[in-house]
């Protein structure tokens, strides 16, 4: 098992429930970027982070060591994070409620 921080509290997720999360989150970034209430921009910024997840143009290529797949890791979660934080609490708290985080 590894502790690890998630949505402000500790929980334990052991390497087979990983999958799972990411589903949910994915299908709850989903959610939010079909909500008319989502601002535009932050709705770009949605799109954006997955088009640069699914392309295979990144800013560093993948080929060079470490630095490489660094750039994901990092311009990835920054545009999530950039985009949740213009949407309005509200519409994520409904969105969030309607799934269960961790058991």
């Amino acid at each position: 098992m590894k502790e690890v921080v998630l949505r402000e509290r500790k929980v334990k997720v052991s390497f087979r429930e990983i999958p799972r999360l990411v589903k949910e989150e994915v299908t709850f970034l989903k959610e939010v970027l079909s909500d008319p209430r989502t601002p535009r921009a932050s709705k770009w910024l949605l799109s954006l982070a997955l088009s640069y997840a699914l392309s295979p143009m990144d800013l560093i290529p993948d080929f060079i060591p470490i630095v490489g797949h660094l750039d994901d890791l990092i311009v990835i979660p920054a545009l999530v994070f950039l985009a949740l934080r213009m949407v309005p609490r509200k519409v994520i708290s409904e969105h969030r409620g309607k799934r269960t985080v961790c058991t």
